[in-house]
């Protein structure tokens, strides 16, 4: 019963160990993260093939597959790299956990955790304890994470080891592919368990160097102690980003789809390794047969994957899309749409009138306290990664091709964007004054505030699509009134603060919320004038084209040519 209860200790240890160090990883890396890092790591895996070979050379320096996977998840979690460069990172580590296959059955090598786990703990904490700021703070939490994450992993191992190495494996009777399978099985849980390929490996090569299992059934516990060290990057993947969801979810795909082509090309490849072997003149034992029969089958999972990789990002990016990203996705913004200038502007505009949107949800949240704004912040970021997207497209337009007007459009079309940064900054920062001020004990001046904040509310909520002209004059009413609301609030605050009958920090307080509300109107009218203005000379241009095209037939066979003689006559 003792010995129960301290195996689950031990395993509750180990994994909050191993959570703790991730979420210290995690930030330490954030903090930590210069440009100078992000460009190391950026030429590390600027391509497929540099980040397979990078991979490979981390795990074979570290010995430890989990540890880089662990350390490329916290890489994408604090934005260091992006999912498709970790993948290769992913493949590369996988052809590198092979080395310890190979000191395992050349020379019974076991790694010393504590000798580097324990000084990265005692140097990041030193660091930590130092009143340390910025880039340092993060590598002192990084190193204490890194070293952690060992200790929680070789926790983990204690926990298990002894009843996994008491597994008499000669006790199991079966044959044929149940025999296969039910190995494989076993590989899988005991990597789950021991949190260690190398351990699962180690006792799969001392099993059938003992002639207790036969070479299939060694081979099968070899795949399986591959699948079943992805559960490593599903335990870091907890709570972390949507890319760190996905890149764990690449490897367990990767590890599965390696494993499926290794079974079913099992005794193909065992007379490769035979022959491969022979060729290279290594010792004929079964230890060596399993360390390059996992290396055959790594090498070959590896080039399978590299000609599908592209086709695995695009299904990966369609899963675990939290409402940021959604909100951020460009609708309208394609490589169609970029190919004629005229199409790119229409789509630029409708993508902004959804940015206008988004603000106007947010000004909800921001000015209305009714409405809680528990996904305020996922908004308000959503509007800053949609702006980046509109503002890339209008940069990367093919400029040869654009002729005086489109030119013109596009600056203003970006200078509505800049507006809408302008809103999005605006929010955040009357979110947080608003909290300040809290309610005034003054009714009268009270109300007023509500009133100017549920104005600005519907102004900024209001139709960001125009029909006439008849909208900018609206537009121009509503704005000219808030500015006049405003002034005659801001004299009232004044006057009440000075009376006393508020406070002075709840003067300064009111002043500067409705001061943010301000900047927010001012910011958001001069936006949608401009954007409004655009899309009625837009559909104009599209209403005479359209007409001349009726009027002139052979004008029309001239169009009919293509959308470049379009833009050519513009």
């Amino acid at each position: 019963m003792s010995e129960n209860f301290t195996v689950v200790a031990t395993l509750l240890g180990g994994l909050g160990l191993f959570l703790l160090a991730m979420e210290l990883m995690t930030d330490g890396l954030t903090l930590a993260a210069g440009k100078s890092l992000r460009r190391l790591l950026s030429h590390w895996t600027n391509s497929l093939i540099r980040g397979v070979f990078s991979g490979f050379l981390m795990t074979a320096i570290v010995q430890s597959s989990s540890a880089v996977t662990v350390a490329s998840l916290g890489f994408v979690n604090a934005e260091l790299l992006k999912m498709r460069q970790a993948l290769g990172i992913i493949y590369g580590a996988n052809i590198g956990t092979t080395m310890t296959a190979w000191l395992v059955a050349m020379v019974g090598f076991k790694l010393d955790v504590h000798a580097f786990a324990l000084p990265a703990i005692g140097i990041g904490a030193f660091i930590m304890l130092a009143k340390s700021k910025g880039r340092r703070l993060g590598v002192g939490r990084a190193l204490v994470g890194f070293g952690l994450f060992f200790l929680g992993i070789s926790t983990l191992q204690q926990a298990f080891e002894g009843i996994v190495a008491n597994f008499d494996l000669s006790t199991i009777t079966l044959a044929g592919n149940a025999e296969v399978i039910g190995y494989l099985m076993i590989g899988v849980v005991m990597t789950i368990l021991t949190q260690s390929s190398s351990a699962a490996i180690a006792i799969t090569i001392s099993a059938a160097s003992a002639n207790m299992i036969g070479i299939y059934a060694a081979a099968a516990m070899v795949i399986g102690a591959n699948v079943g060290t992805t559960s490593t990057a599903v335990l870091a993947s907890i709570g972390a980003t949507s890319n760190a969801k996905r890149l764990a979810t690449a490897q367990v795909i990767f590890n599965i789809g390696t494993a499926i082509v290794a079974l079913i090309l099992l005794p193909v490849m065992f007379y490769a390794v035979e022959t491969a072997r022979d060729m290279m003149q290594l010792t004929p034992n079964i230890g060596v047969s399993l360390a390059l029969f996992h290396t055959v089958f790594n090498c070959l999972g590896v080039l399978l994957a590299l000609p599908l990789n592209n086709h695995l990002v695009r299904f990966l990016e369609k899963r675990f899309v939290t409402a940021s990203e959604s909100l951020a996705k460009a609708r309208y913004l394609d490589k169609t749409t970029a190919a004629a200038p005229m199409l790119a502007v229409n789509a630029l505009i409708l993508e902004l009138q959804r940015v206008a949107g988004h603000i106007g949800d947010a000004a909800k949240q921001t000015l209305d306290t009714n409405i809680p704004n528990t996904d305020l912040e996922l908004k308000i970021n959503a509007i800053h990664q949609l702006s980046n997207v509109i503002s890339n497209f209008i940069v990367n337009l093919e400029r040869t091709s654009l002729n005086e007007e489109v030119t013109r459009q596009l600056s203003d079309l970006m200078r509505v964007d800049q507006y809408f940064l302008g809103c999005a900054a605006a929010l955040d920062t009357a979110l947080d004054t608003r909290t300040k001020l809290g309610s005034l004990p003054n009714f009268t001046v009270e109300k007023e505030i509500n009133a100017y904040r549920d104005s600005s509310r519907d102004f900024l909520n209001s139709a960001t699509s125009s029909d006439s002209e008849l909208y900018f004059e609206k537009l121009e009413n509503a704005y000219y009134a808030l500015k006049s609301q405003r002034d005659i609030l801001k004299e009232n605050l004044l006057s009440t603060g000075t009376r006393g009958l508020i406070s002075l920090e709840q003067m300064v307080n009111g002043i500067d919320f409705i001061t943010e509300i301000k900047q927010l109107n001012e910011q958001w009218y001069k936006a949608i004038k401009i954007l409004s203005r655009l899309e009625i000379d837009t559909r104009k241009s599209n209403t005479d084209d359209d007409v001349s095209t009726q009027e002139d037939p052979e004008k029309s066979e001239e169009i009919e040519g293509g959308p470049s003689d379009i833009v050519a006559e513009k």
